[in-house]
């Protein structure tokens, strides 16, 4: 439409704009669209947090996978182009004079644009972890905790801010999204956190629930698909788009693609429910050591490493229907690993040294 189209052009005005006038920052900008990818969510933060609280942990895969969930379905919906294909395809340029826009490589994502997957996927984290920190100090009492309750509130909310911004210029810089699509991005994931801080049945949920919430988002959302496709609409559509336009076939990522996305987070989730529901977790993270400050430095430090391994590990991309099944087994893994595997075997090692030195 004709407002779309000015949308997106003034939209590139504002890419050239960036890429011009702030390339001195490039490496930086770079660097938060890294901060702002949903996959660090379960690499980095949740090992961090689910250690120093279960409940946020726990909460913090629920959010991100029913967010990236909801941001596939809304992709699907709004069928939003991406900046680095539109100006290649665009009529709306006399002359066929269309603008330059420099790709980089993390530019070229495959599916749809709108909304921004990393601007929704960091603020629904850090919606989480924000909103995690300030209910430490919400119940101080005195004159002087209330005085600095404010400033913490103050502070932290900034940072989230800073960072949500830092991640929306990041995403707008490499000419991978509009401005209007990070900016939705932004608050859609807000909603969603804000949704499950008042969904308290997630911390209590049996394997049983985790796999009919796993099963309900696969069907639901393939069923979405193939119903769309007997209309003769295809939403893979952008894949395509991205391969023709992306300025280096290298930067082409299968991980990108939308049913990626979706098979890597059933993965995460399905890996939480078999980690919390599993003897290795009552035996160590419900046992007399869990309530040692250093059987939590232990458990993080041991978490972080094991998944810094498990990403070094790339899956064979050759066949796809392979790499959706190897995707989902990795990411079922790395949850697993820090809920049961790696603080029941730090559980086992300070209980044999115990006896050891008794």
């Amino acid at each position: 439409s004709t407002k779309m189209d000015l949308l997106h052009s003034n939209g590139v005005l504002i890419i050239q704009h960036l890429q011009r006038d702030y390339r001195a920052y490039q490496d930086f900008l770079n660097f938060m669209s890294h901060v702002g990818d949903p996959r660090n969510i379960f690499s980095i933060y949740f090992p961090l947090w689910f250690q120093l609280n279960q409940v946020v942990g726990t909460k913090m895969i629920w959010v991100a996978v029913i967010g990236d969930w909801f941001n596939l379905i809304f992709k699907w919906i709004l069928f939003g182009h991406r900046p680095y294909w539109w100006v290649q395809e665009t009529m709306i340029y006399p002359n066929h004079s269309s603008p330059c826009l420099e790709q980089f490589p993390i530019t070229c994502e495959t599916g749809p644009g709108s909304p921004s997957g990393h601007a929704m996927g960091s603020s629904c984290v850090w919606y989480v972890m924000v909103t995690a920190a300030l209910s430490y100090t919400v119940r101080w009492k005195d004159k002087s905790a209330v005085t600095l309750h404010r400033l913490t509130w103050s502070f932290l909310w900034s940072i989230f801010w800073i960072i949500q911004i830092s991640v929306c210029i990041s995403r707008v810089f490499i000419a991978t999204h509009f401005p209007h699509q990070v900016i939705l991005g932004v608050f859609a994931g807000i909603l969603v956190a804000e949704a499950f801080e008042h969904t308290p049945a997630i911390q209590t949920a049996s394997l049983r629930m985790y796999i009919k919430t796993n099963l309900f988002l696969f069907i639901f959302a393939l069923g979405f698909y193939l119903s769309l496709k007997l209309l003769d609409i295809d939403l893979l559509w952008s894949v395509p788009k991205a391969k023709k336009w992306c300025a280096n076939p290298d930067w082409i990522n299968i991980d990108t693609t939308p049913f990626a996305g979706l098979v890597r987070n059933l993965g995460a989730l399905f890996g939480l429910g078999l980690g919390i529901n599993s003897d290795m977790f009552i035996i160590s993270c419900k046992g007399k050591n869990s309530r040692k400050i250093s059987f939590r430095v232990l458990c993080i430090a041991a978490s972080l490493a094991t998944l810094q391994l498990y990403n070094l590990v790339k899956i064979p991309t050759h066949t796809e229907y392979l790499f959706y099944i190897l995707s989902f087994c990795k990411s079922a893994a790395m949850p697993l690993t820090v809920v049961a595997l790696v603080p029941y075997c730090v559980h086992s090692l300070m209980t044999t040294t115990e006896k050891k030195l008794n």
